[in-house]
């Protein structure tokens, strides 16, 4: 299943996307795609459901953030092996984990808003997966049943903020904006192979990035199991995988995102983005 959220920031209703690609209302049967409709029992009825029985939605302004209110937003750094290369970094021994703050989750489409003194605003494709189950020192081997689906998410990053203002990454992480995930939650049963799932991401037009999952060094089951060791997840905690090579950081000299600018990014079988860089308003 293909889960959506759409309406205005907010007052978003559920969705799922059937197989001709038109957008279905889940409202009925559904309060909302969070963290209490995404364990194995709650996607089972969804499945069960006459997809043909809901009403069409023939006209969607807008996509939310395909998850609400998760819990915890956590990223991966460093987990490509050729974006570690391309910042000179050694390939990490374990996982780098850091934290975007939950305010930072965007719809897909919605504007990158870029923050006060910022200068170094730069774009990462990423493979995301949100929890299903809750989990507590889960094993390798039964977590990819505890993934409730899959959904791309660019990971937004200052790297002025992230690398050049002391103490952890989180600063250049967690501004508003900076975590569009969506437009689809597609369920694990329908990703086949997340180790092999062609990434792209253009700037004006021009490829950036245009990588592959298979260049991940921990893959997906292998990273709920490990932070799981640390934490407890629980359903609806978003989980950003790491980026390939072509980052504006790696570029000779560094590119970096300016006002207007427009971001597209797609993952296979996960849809696709589209972001304008604007300018953060003034306070009033």
């Amino acid at each position: 299943m293909k889960l959506v959220r759409y309406g205005r920031p907010g007052a978003e209703r559920p969705g799922l996307i059937d197989a001709r690609g038109t957008v279905r209302d889940l409202s009925p049967v559904l309060d909302d795609v969070d963290g209490s409709s995404l364990s194995h029992a709650s996607l089972a009825r969804l499945r069960d459901l006459d997809v043909a029985s809901l009403k069409r939605v023939d006209s969607v302004d807008r996509f939310g953030p395909c998850v609400a209110r998760p819990g915890k937003f956590i990223c991966i750094g460093l987990n490509f092996r050729d974006h570690a290369a391309e910042t000179g970094a050694p390939i990490p021994a374990e996982p780098i984990v850091f934290m975007k703050a939950t305010s930072a989750v965007n719809g897909p489409d919605d504007p990158i808003i870029m923050p006060r003194n910022s200068r170094k605003l730069d774009w990462e494709v990423e493979l995301a997966f949100v929890v299903g189950e809750e989990c507590r020192y889960v094993d390798e081997a039964d977590a990819a049943a505890k993934i409730a689906g899959y959904c791309i998410c660019n990971d937004v990053s200052e790297r002025e903020f992230q690398l050049e203002r002391g103490g952890q990454w989180d600063k250049g992480k967690g501004c508003d904006s900076f975590g569009p995930i969506g437009p689809w939650l597609v369920t694990a049963d329908e990703v086949r192979d997340p180790d092999s799932l062609r990434m792209w991401l253009t700037v004006n037009g021009e490829r950036m990035q245009d990588g592959s999952t298979s260049q991940m060094i921990f893959r997906p089951a292998f990273l709920l199991s490990y932070l799981s060791q640390f934490m407890s997840l629980q359903p609806g905690d978003v989980v950003t995988t790491g980026t390939p090579a072509g980052v504006g950081l790696g570029r000779h000299p560094p590119r970096y995102l300016q006002v207007g600018d427009v971001v597209e990014l797609g993952i296979d079988g996960l849809g696709t983005q589209r972001q304008v860089v604007v300018r953060e308003r003034p306070s009033a």
